[in-house]
């Protein structure tokens, strides 16, 4: 059995979709994050950074992963699932991996703290990152022209990037001009286990709605950055 301690973002979603792919058993602890649930002493125990997700495998002696890369690889390895067997395969499914840990994730998250969280409107603040994030998306719709998947079997490398991807409206990012990256979002879209993960745990907003419960999901992660602003300066 696995305990799985999460919130509805697409770095959780990342575990969800992992975990119902794989059929792994497994029980569901979601964490508050806009009343600092992940920063109690409990969940510092699990991960020291103090972030979703994180795991604790039961099975393997309470052994617990954090950051959600670290985890699809663990996940993948223990089952031998989701990842290539072939050395230069699993190289390039790392490869695309990591394209999302140190890219698309970052950027996007950035791309959102600035359009939707951040207290002022800072225009080129904005400009950079969803030009970045632009610009990571037509790597992607490049690939994904002569690829169905972006191992070509499809991988935690695929569900690592579909999980952050498939929210580019919140970012204020259009996809129309890249065929290829809807192409692999719907294929993506169209997996059972994909539909169930992102409902894992139930997201409080629909991303793509501009309605109340948006704006007051807006106002909780606008809270959150401010409070580590304070954090960073000392207060």
């Amino acid at each position: 059995m696995i305990d799985f301690y999460t919130a509805a973002t697409p770095n959780g979603h990342k575990i969800s979709i992992a975990l119902e792919e794989l059929a792994l058993p497994y029980t569901v602890h979601p964490l508050n994050l806009s009343t600092g649930e992940q920063k109690q002493a409990g969940f510092l125990a699990i991960n020291p950074n103090g972030r979703i997700p994180a795991i604790v495998d039961r099975a393997a002696g309470d052994f617990a992963v954090f950051e959600s890369g670290a985890i699809l690889l663990y996940l993948a390895e223990k089952t031998g699932r989701l990842l290539p067997a072939d050395s230069k395969r699993r190289s390039q499914a790392v490869q695309w991996l990591m394209f999302q840990m140190g890219g698309i994730g970052p950027m996007m998250g950035q791309a959102n703290v600035f359009l939707r969280y951040f207290p002022e409107k800072i225009q080129p603040a904005i400009d950079r990152y969803q030009g970045e994030c632009r610009r990571l998306f037509r790597v992607l719709d490049g690939h994904l022209q002569q690829h169905d998947y972006l191992a070509d079997d499809y991988s935690i490398a695929d569900i690592a990037n579909w999980a952050w991807v498939r929210t580019y409206r919140w970012s204020g990012i259009a996809i129309d001009d890249l065929p290829h990256l809807q192409r692999w979002l719907r294929q993506i879209g169209d997996r059972p286990a994909a539909q169930r993960g992102i409902d894992i745990p139930p997201s409080p907003i629909d991303r793509d709605a501009d309605d109340s419960k948006a704006q007051r999901f807006v106002e909780d992660a606008r809270r959150m950055v401010e409070m580590g602003q304070s954090r960073q300066q000392g207060v």
